[in-house]
């Protein structure tokens, strides 16, 4: 059976902070082969700024200012942005104070698809995004190529066997495989692993689904990309042996 070497991925998962609110994040994940304005404009669901006025830091995991990825027409994967990493929103129009009680305009989706100072008139003006078709093109062939090498990738994989996790900005970690498929928390293939040490962040199961079985902080969900099969005999952690 030939071997698949994967050097990188498409895609980045980041944490988004915002100088609004900068005590908590969410975390995303995005296509690197987009540009920084289309960043932008997917942050601005997130973040609720304004693509044509927001500025962007990213920083490591160490919280050390990386890069400022605020070039429009460069591509994401073009900076160094990696997994775990934090990308900052600072916008002036972000506001923290409380909205609760103000009444909220509203306007019908007719109406705002015949304005010309939306991001959806800019989007559709430059042909950016979803109204780029060749670019929409693209990415769905990149989505159905990811999506035929994992499949091609898990093929080999089966419950038992012994593997090592070896995630982007992450230490390697043996494991192993309990669960392969998809799950309900995202979409598509995911190999549910049981780590050697307490290093995971569940139990097997997520948002009240059990996959697998295996105590608390042992298990992990990773996409098949970071999983490599092999003979990786169970280290021994005896944390209770006397010196």
């Amino acid at each position: 059976m030939t071997s698949l070497n994967i050097v990188t991925s498409d895609f980045v998962n980041v944490n988004i902070t915002t100088s609004a609110q900068q005590t908590s994040c969410v975390e995303r994940r995005y296509q690197k082969g987009i540009t920084i304005d289309e960043f932008k404009g997917k942050l601005e669901l997130v973040t609720g700024g304004n693509p044509a006025t927001m500025k962007l830091e990213v920083y490591d995991k160490n919280n050390k200012l990386v890069c400022c990825p605020n070039e429009g027409s460069r591509l994401l994967g073009s900076y160094p942005i990696d997994d775990g990493m934090t990308v900052h929103v600072i916008d002036n129009f972000l506001r923290t104070d409380d909205l609760s009680n103000v009444e909220k305009f509203t306007i019908s989706e007719e109406e705002y698809s015949k304005r010309s100072d939306t991001v959806k008139a800019f989007l559709e003006k430059n042909k950016l995004g979803k109204y780029n078709e060749e670019e929409m093109k693209k990415k769905e062939e990149e989505r159905k190529q990811e999506r035929e090498m994992e499949e091609e990738m898990v093929k080999s994989f089966n419950p038992g066997d012994r593997c090592e996790v070896r995630v982007p900005s992450q230490p390697t970690r043996r494991a192993t495989i309990m669960y392969i498929g998809k799950t309900d928390f995202k979409d598509g293939l995911w190999v549910g692993v049981k780590y050697d040490e307490p290093l995971g962040k569940n139990d097997g199961s997520v948002n009240g689904k059990r996959y697998f079985e295996c105590p608390p902080k042992y298990g992990g969900f990773v996409k098949p990309s970071h999983v490599k099969k092999g003979d990786f005999p169970e280290e021994n952690y005896d944390l209770d042996e006397e010196i």
